[in-house]
């Protein structure tokens, strides 16, 4: 008489204490979840942030670094780029793409392109983007105001500009949609002009952004993924 034996059989993974994707930094600022889908009429506002202890983004050295690089990406791999603003330690991008493959190879390229040229400048090797970058999906008129306020006059709200200048660190002045008439928007080779509605008239329901505006501490209602707000 044949007896049938028991197989144990023991599992690997799973939910257990330190398992899991590792974060590059000392705290995971950015989910590692999947992205959501990408929709030509969705801009995304894109936050990219320094790792600690580098120099600052707003030295003119480091902005024709970062503009070249900018100059080079966008239009590249079907991402437009925008809008821009650039802190001190973050980037603040507004994009417009067909499909995730767009944004996943225009965003890669432009990290590449930025960290090559500014450890090139600074004499370094290393990570410059520690962390992924951070996205918000942008899908009402309300969403887009508030977002193109946030980028445009985010200096401001860091104390860096006085309420009436324009930041020369950023494509505000190529932005058309100021409320002071007296602003003529110059065009710029490192941004494009808008196809989505959203960008292009939806957000003017709202009103025309006065220059003064100082953005809340994030972007209101803006929806996104992300483990931690990028301000």
């Amino acid at each position: 008489m044949h007896r049938q034996l028991v197989l144990r059989c023991f599992l690997h993974g799973g939910k257990r204490k330190g398992a899991g994707r590792k974060p590059k930094g000392a705290v995971a600022l950015v989910s590692h979840a999947r992205r959501c889908a990408v929709r030509r009429d969705v801009p995304l506002h894109i936050t990219i942030r320094l790792a600690a202890g580098l120099s600052n983004l707003r030295g003119a050295a480091e902005m024709e670094v970062i503009r070249e690089a900018l100059r080079a990406a966008r239009g590249r791999h079907g991402m437009r780029l925008i809008h821009f603003c650039v802190l001190a330690n973050h980037l603040h991008l507004i994009i417009e793409a067909p499909k995730r493959r767009c944004v996943s190879r225009g965003m890669n390229g432009l990290l590449v392109r930025l960290a090559k040229g500014l450890n090139r400048l600074w004499g370094r090797r290393g990570q410059v983007f520690p962390d992924r970058y951070h996205e918000e999906h942008i899908t009402t008129p309300t969403q887009a105001r508030h977002a193109l306020r946030y980028v445009l006059n985010n200096a401001k709200k860091h104390g860096i500009l006085g309420a009436s200048s324009i930041d020369l660190c950023s494509s505000a002045v190529a932005f058309d949609g100021w409320k002071q008439g007296s602003i003529v928007p110059r065009p710029l080779d490192t941004v494009l002009d808008p196809e989505a509605w959203l960008l292009r008239s939806g957000w003017r329901k709202l009103g025309l952004i006065d220059v003064r505006e100082v953005p809340p501490s994030r972007s209101r209602g803006v929806r996104g993924g992300g483990a931690r707000a990028q301000r």
